[in-house]
């Protein structure tokens, strides 16, 4: 089990709490000591100050360095005096006193003890996972909004703060932080996000079971969570996320708290940012000269649009939405008057277009990429009668083209060598990089952070070893960095 350490300013502001062995101070801590030798150490950073370049600053910082588990993150504090947005959920505040204009509590480690606050106390402290916040809301035209969360110094509680405060660090590490293991047959434990309500998950059911499988060969317990489990991520070491991801559902935040609790997490929040937004991608391909589509952003404002887009890209073309998981999605234009249609009915929903030349190919070439290396390929071949690879028809059904699972010994080498850079922009996750090749040439239509497992068709060729070669990178990542 892993050490917790409490790290604060001096000995004298822990006298109103019990006696700890747990407990040193930040000039300890930084002087590193025996602490430094020791991976399996969990932090919890109670200076008073956070500021940049304070103690408690480079509390966090140095722990992070060492491999230590540590609350709150360096990206935390960097976050709350940056990011001044946080969506306010109002389910509960209706409980609120009518004749308040403005109110001002404290959290401790997401508890508050106002039951209209309780959710709100959660969502907050999942964003800005700190042991105490001061919170300060308004009300304006009628609706609660955040006007300010800051952390707050342990020191400064009175007396019944002090309580709530000690009850509440003891349930958070006993929960949280030091919750025995279930079983001691595994050194270490990951969380598998899944929605079992998504109707084309990226891994069937077939595909997750092999993963658990290879997990435990490895060594490692790999347990299945749901949407709604956020608050458990700190029992595990990792998190392998296997559910479409967006920034804006619930796979973006589970990705940043495990990030901010020092998990090991694929994909990673800014894979996801990077992969999910199409404007983003096609930026960053053409910056660096990976081979792509002819492309062209544009905005309804934009004078002569439709002549420039005609003459650069040509007809017939492919609109895209931004936002790669918004309804609209990927539309096919033949005709001038088409293409202003579906471009007005886009431009509904999103200030920006990109448009791309249309390639047509019998199939669609998908490299997987995992830690800068390609791991496995798969042709998908194109619907019948239809121009892309899933066909969504209006009775809700969806069919799709067959596929080749193959060696990667057999792939042409400029669709690999296009692949890998292409997902070595995004970082080291885990990537499914998406292509069509045409006359010899490769050209990269998109970095999708959660490629397609499914057991049956990407498996195909390498059976088991797919699963093991990401649990294996999995394993690589935790031992590096000492949970």
């Amino acid at each position: 089990m892993a050490q917790l350490l409490i790290v604060t300013d001096n000995k004298e502001d822990w006298r109103p709490y019990l006696p700890s062995e747990q407990m040193v101070t930040v000039n300890e801590y930084l002087a590193m000591g025996a602490w430094g030798n020791s991976k399996n150490v969990q932090v919890l950073n109670l200076c008073r100050n956070y500021d940049y370049l304070s103690n408690g600053y480079y509390c966090s910082l140095l722990a992070e360095a060492r491999g230590h588990r540590v609350l709150p993150r360096v990206m935390t504090i960097n976050d709350l005096s940056q990011d001044r947005f946080f969506s306010l959920p109002q389910g509960g505040l209706e409980k609120l006193s009518a004749d308040l204009a403005e109110l001002s509590f404290k959290l401790f480690f997401g508890y508050c003890d106002i039951p209209a606050l309780e959710r709100i106390g959660r969502k907050i402290f999942e964003r800005f996972t700190v042991p105490v916040l001061e919170v300060k809301l308004v009300k304006l035209q009628e609706k609660w909004q955040v006007d300010s969360i800051q952390p707050f110094p342990y020191q400064a509680l009175n007396d019944a703060e002090q309580d709530a405060f000690a009850n509440s660090l003891e349930v958070f590490s006993q929960k949280v932080w030091r919750k025995p293991r279930r079983s001691r047959k595994f050194r270490y434990e990951m969380a598998m996000l899944v929605d079992e309500r998504e109707k084309m998950p990226p891994s069937n059911k077939g595909a997750l079971n092999r993963f658990i499988k290879a997990a435990n060969r490895l060594g490692m317990e790999l347990e299945l969570i749901g949407p709604h489990e956020l608050t458990r991520l700190g029992e595990f070491d990792g998190l392998f996320i296997r559910s479409t991801t967006n920034i804006s559902n619930f796979t973006y935040r589970f990705a940043k708290s495990a990030e901010q609790l020092g998990l090991i997490v694929m994909d990673d929040p800014e894979s996801i940012m990077k992969c999910t937004n199409k404007v983003f991608l096609s930026e960053l391909l053409a910056s660096h000269k990976v081979p792509a589509p002819k492309s062209m952003i544009f905005k309804a404002s934009d004078e002569g649009w439709q002549d420039t887009l005609i003459a650069e890209i040509g007809l017939p073309a492919v609109l895209k939405v931004p936002d790669g998981a918004f309804s609209l999605g990927v539309v096919k234009v033949k005709e001038r008057a088409q293409l202003e249609a579906e471009a007005m009915r886009i431009f509904q929903h999103s200030s920006l277009i990109l448009a791309q030349e249309y390639l047509p190919t019998e199939f669609d070439w998908r490299i997987g990429v995992l830690n800068r290396q390609p791991i496995y390929a798969c042709r998908y071949y194109m619907s019948r009668g239809h121009w892309q690879i899933y066909q969504h028809h209006k009775s809700g059904r969806v069919s799709s083209g067959g596929f080749d699972a193959m060696d990667m010994k057999s792939v042409p080498g400029q669709v690999v060598d296009a692949a890998v850079k292409a997902a070595n922009l995004i970082g080291s996750g885990f990537y499914g990089v998406d292509l069509k090749e045409v006359n010899g040439k490769a050209y990269v239509i998109e970095v999708n952070d959660n490629p397609s497992v499914d057991h049956g068709v990407e498996d195909k060729y390498l059976g088991d070893l797919l699963y093991d070669r990401v649990m294996t990178e999995f394993l690589r990542r935790i031992q590096l960095r000492g949970f």
